[in-house]
């Protein structure tokens, strides 16, 4: 036998060897799975209640229409959903932001009321993970626009009593509490004097400041004045949406950051691509308009009937895609760090522009796929899902706890 055979042969069975030793490969898919139903997944701003009050339904059932019910809910490993108390910013002039808030936080009440235990109410980080290890999903409360507070500092105890945990103090038009970002009429030049009081209250009761909608001037403003950190739950990186004040410059983030904060990604296409967003741009006030001159039909099936009328005249949505909103997530974290970022998808509050891959609540795993898939380790995406929220929670709920007993 030469000596070339004799090394063929060697190789040959070393290579062998190696295929016999190597580890299988990983299913990232499976991993994926694994990681969302064993880790708390909270997501910040989901709009149902809204949505069932122009088309109602039992979420504890499959249904047909929206983005969040029960069984998708639990197929995508979802345990802490944030309900969104959303008041449309019209109703402040009228008078009527209380009194719809109040019927907002009734629709969630009934939701865990008639669910035969599979949703609760959380109001605390540690209710979010009791209901976790109970295998029931948690319905904590956000208050999407401070224009229930009605100019009442009291108004802030009464809503953190009925179950509000995060208040977005602005959304589409500049309020009596600060400016927002889609209105040029910038009433304050940032927050009124009644803005800075309502933000240390809710310091002291332990009510997360939202700054998502806010102006640039009310957000830097909030960072002055808030005792703790603060968060912006349903927001993406300004960064892929150039000159958009509703996303989050790189200089805000990593203001955000240093004070302790946490930005949740909204997945809404517009949000996440700027050819999205110039097209949304368009579509959004023709919707609302369209809804409004239909009030005859339900909110979903006037959705549905403008939607086929608008991609007739101007083409389809050119939808963001999964690895579209996996590059937020990325640069926010190359910019602050893992700890610092989360999930505000909007389910329900952005019609159908949700992103391929990510369409209702049953894709959470396809998300955790993409970060693993990017070379996150299962730690970092605890933290991306939920863990980050809970501190940051957590940390606002001890602040509380100890000026109640400094005061």
């Amino acid at each position: 036998m030469s000596y070339k055979v004799s090394l063929a042969a060697l190789a040959i069975t070393l290579l062998a060897a190696c295929e016999r030793s190597a580890p299988p490969p990983v299913d990232l898919a499976a991993e994926a799975q694994r990681i969302t139903r064993e880790s708390i997944i909270v997501d910040t701003h989901i709009d149902v209640p809204y949505r069932l009050t122009g088309s109602p339904d039992n979420v504890s059932e499959a249904t047909e229409g929206g983005d969040f019910d029960y069984p998708r809910a639990r197929a995508g490993g979802l345990d802490a959903a944030f309900m969104s108390i959303y008041t449309s910013a019209e109703l402040e002039a009228e008078g009527k932001s209380r009194d719809a808030a109040d019927q907002l936080i009734e629709i969630v009440e009934n939701i865990v009321a008639s669910s035969n235990g599979k949703f609760a109410i959380a109001t605390s980080p540690a209710e979010v993970r009791k209901h976790f290890e109970a295998g029931v999903i948690s319905l904590p409360m956000g208050m999407e626009n401070g224009s229930p507070l009605e100019g009442d500092l009291a108004a802030l105890q009464y809503f953190y009593e009925r179950g509000i945990r995060y208040i977005t103090l602005a959304h589409s038009l500049s309020n009596h509490i600060s400016d927002s970002s889609f209105d040029d009429n910038r009433l304050w030049n940032g927050l009124s004097e009644f803005g800075v009081d309502v933000v240390r209250e809710m310091n002291r009761l332990g009510i997360m400041v939202d700054i998502s909608h806010l102006s640039d001037e009310a957000f830097w403003q909030v960072l002055e004045v808030s005792a703790t950190p603060v968060i912006a739950s349903h927001s993406s990186a300004r960064h892929f949406t150039p000159g958009w004040e509703r996303n989050m410059s790189d200089e805000m983030i990593t203001a955000l950051a240093e004070k302790g904060g946490v930005i949740m990604i909204n997945f809404g296409s517009a949000f996440i691509t700027e050819e999205a967003r110039q097209y949304s741009s368009e579509r959004w006030p023709a919707s609302t308009a369209f809804v409004e001159e239909h009030g005859d039909l339900p909110r979903e099936e006037a959705l549905k009937a403008f939607a086929a009328q608008w991609e007739a005249e101007h083409g389809p949505m050119p939808y963001a895609s999964l690895d579209d909103v996996l590059d937020h997530f990325d640069h926010v974290i190359k910019l602050v760090g893992v700890d610092h970022v989360g999930i505000g998808s909007d389910y329900d509050g952005v019609g159908d522009s949700l992103p391929t891959g990510l369409k209702d609540v049953s894709a959470y795993p396809n998300l955790a796929e993409g970060l693993l898939r990017r070379g996150y380790s299962e730690a970092d995406i605890r933290k991306i899902l939920g863990e980050n929220l809970l501190r940051v929670w957590q940390a606002i709920d001890d602040y509380a706890a100890t000026t109640s007993i400094s005061t």
